[in-house]
């Protein structure tokens, strides 16, 4: 009886501490919509910009410590001032559309969260060689060669 009686209090003790402690998220936290941007299919050369927005949807003003791309073909641009909760903030990123193939790159962020300091992006897509113009040859007026 007095192991059921220990037990029963132990239970109630680690009931009532764990119900004293605060869940509730304290800090900043970047939340994105999507942490992916899709090219899709484009055509060498065209339009290099595309963009991720997310929100500071923490306690606390988000600061962006750092944005580096996976290669120097993906460049990412970001603003260095806080991102108070609630508000919006936007990565701007630029791909070098002259390279022909895949895209498969990845932007690492580094903020102040205190949980989760590091994210990834993915940048994806395909690029298509630009087809050729074609131009059409003069008229040969008749009887000049």
């Amino acid at each position: 009886m007095k192991n059921l009686l220990s037990i029963l209090i132990l239970c109630l003790a680690v009931t009532s501490i764990s119900f004293a402690q605060n869940n509730d998220v304290t800090g900043p936290v970047m939340s994105f919509e999507s942490n992916t941007v899709d090219y899709g299919v484009i055509e060498q050369n065209d339009e290099p910009y595309r963009e991720f927005e997310f929100t500071n949807t923490g306690t606390e003003p988000l600061l962006i410590k750092n944005a580096k791309g996976s290669c120097g073909c993906t460049v990412p641009e970001y603003s260095k001032d806080p991102i108070m909760p609630g508000e919006t903030g936007i990565f701007k990123v630029r791909y070098d559309t002259k390279r022909v193939g895949p895209i498969n790159k990845t932007i690492t962020v580094t903020t102040n969260e205190p949980d989760n300091g590091t994210r990834i992006l993915y940048v994806k897509g395909e690029i298509k060689r630009k087809a050729a113009e074609e131009s059409v040859p003069p008229a040969k007026e008749k009887g000049i060669f």
